[in-house]
């Protein structure tokens, strides 16, 4: 098998080490980056750093790039519409581009009922829309959102959010009228239960969550990840959302799904609320729809998204003709290609290489995830479940350092997560499987050297979200 990692360098190579310094000297320190190197060109699931150093990506720019690196469908797209124009604004004159895309979202997105979008430039720009037609719709101010969520970097998005630290620290006061309830995370449950015995009492405490923190008769929408992305690629059991739903619909709240990470193809189905078989109200996307052009999408019931008056939705940019053209053009890429499908298969085989370290790795305490959306949640001491994030630090370093980009993700930044384009061939899948292996046992032995198991593995737990590896 032809290797395609091919390291030139010590990782940063001389020349990103060069654009570093001027990197600190113009740009502030918020923005933060977890490599060390500079991008010259990507294609499929590969890049290539400045210094020639040649990487595979299982980081997707962070879940942008479902459809890979540069696809020559989604590059000539952009070329033909940028030949054309580039910018109308679709509230002066509008374009063909953004009303062929709503029709495609509307086809695609989950639910058999009268459906119509509208479009904005990120994920948290699309969240917080999709909130100011919740409560248009319904006259009602109040959201109902999760622990260990991440809905974005804005106010309300980030009000949203549940973590701290980076994302909330010395940024308020945060957005009023948002109300926060535990999220199903059966690895580390609020209620100290173990599923299936549960009752699933993280979807009927919302019932509880009424009578105690807030009236029903006051709430907007629930908005929730399907699956958590920056908290962890938490999962809950197939019980769990049909029992949020349900909750939902008796007390006239609407749901509104953040698919921003989990959507196109990345979990094996189109979109993650096709796992538990939901139709939201309300379906928020972003990251891959436009193969890395900035683009997202609110799309939902055509009642609910016509509430808002005319002149009371949009921005300049939302909508971009070229960000739209890019967008059919992915879209299209992942269908005709069956990226979904082969989302799934590649899920398989991660999964399994992933049990196979948690046998071998006490440091391992929960391997969880759907499709190519992997995770690995590492742990001091598997019966105390203390975070170990000094792992993951040390890991993604390793990884880097050999040739694969791969990033953390978790409340306390101590799991692993997996998010390389769909694109990617068998043989780049298990170099770059082989090296994060390697750079999670040398971790583990160098900081736990008890962790690394000889014995027989302990028995695996049931799977609550279906593909749910724990310690019994």
């Amino acid at each position: 098998m032809k290797k395609s990692i091919v390291l030139k360098t010590a990782i940063p190579g001389p020349r990103s080490q060069e654009l570093g310094r001027a990197r600190q000297s113009a740009v502030p320190r918020g923005p933060y980056n977890i490599t060390p190197v500079f991008m010259a060109r990507g294609e499929g699931a590969l890049l290539e750093d400045v210094d020639g150093n040649r990487f595979i990506d299982f980081a997707g720019g962070i879940g942008v790039l479902n459809a890979g690196h540069a696809p020559k469908e989604v590059v000539r797209a952009i070329q033909q519409q940028a030949e054309k124009y580039i910018h109308s604004c679709f509230h002066v004159t509008m374009n063909e581009p953004y009303v062929r895309l709503a029709e495609t979202m509307n086809r695609i997105t989950p639910g058999s009922f009268a459906k119509k979008t509208f479009f904005a430039n990120s994920g948290a720009e699309a969240v917080e829309n999709a909130v100011k037609v919740a409560r248009n719709y319904t006259r009602r101010s109040g959201i109902i959102c999760f622990e260990d969520a991440f809905h974005g970097r804005t106010l309300l998005a980030m009000s949203l959010t549940s973590k701290v630290h980076p994302y909330k620290d010395h940024f308020g006061p945060y957005a009023p009228e948002v109300h926060r309830m535990p999220f199903s995370y059966c690895y580390r449950c609020p209620w100290g239960k173990r599923y299936p015995g549960c009752n699933i009492e993280c979807g009927t405490f919302l019932e509880d969550f009424f009578k105690r923190y807030v009236d029903p008769t006051t709430v907007a929408a629930l908005v929730v990840e399907p699956i958590l992305g920056e908290g962890g690629f938490v999962m809950p059991p197939q019980e769990y959302y049909p029992i949020l739903v349900n909750l939902c619909r008796k007390h006239d709240i609407l749901v509104i799904a953040d698919e921003v990470q989990t959507g196109f193809g990345r979990t094996g189905r189109m979109f993650a609320c096709e796992h538990w078989g939901i139709e939201p109200d309300i379906l928020v996307t972003s990251k891959s729809i436009a193969a890395g052009l900035p683009l997202a999408a609110v799309t939902g019931r055509a009642e609910i998204m016509d509430a808002p008056e005319e002149g009371s939705l949009g921005g300049t940019f939302g909508g971009n003709p070229v960000a739209c053209a890019a967008a059919l053009a992915a879209i299209d890429l992942i269908e005709k290609q069956s990226l979904t499908e082969k989302a799934a298969r590649m899920g398989e085989k991660v999964r399994e290489r992933f049990e196979g370290l948690w046998k071998k790795c006490s440091c391992i305490g929960n391997v969880r995830g759907a499709g190519a959306m992997r995770a690995i949640e590492f742990v001091k001491d598997r019966a105390t479940k203390e975070p170990a994030k000094e792992l993951v630090n040390r890991i993604t370093r390793l990884c880097y350092e050999r040739g694969l980009i791969v990033i953390g993700a978790g409340t306390y930044g101590n799991v692993i997560r997996t998010l390389m384009p769909l694109v990617i061939t068998e043989d780049q899948l298990e170099e770059g499987l082989d090296v994060l292996e390697g750079a999670i046992l040398e971790s583990a032995q160098a900081l736990q050297p008890a962790s690394v198991e000889t014995r027989p593995p302990a028995p695996i737990a049931p799977r609550p979200g279906g593909d749910d590896v724990s310690v019994v």
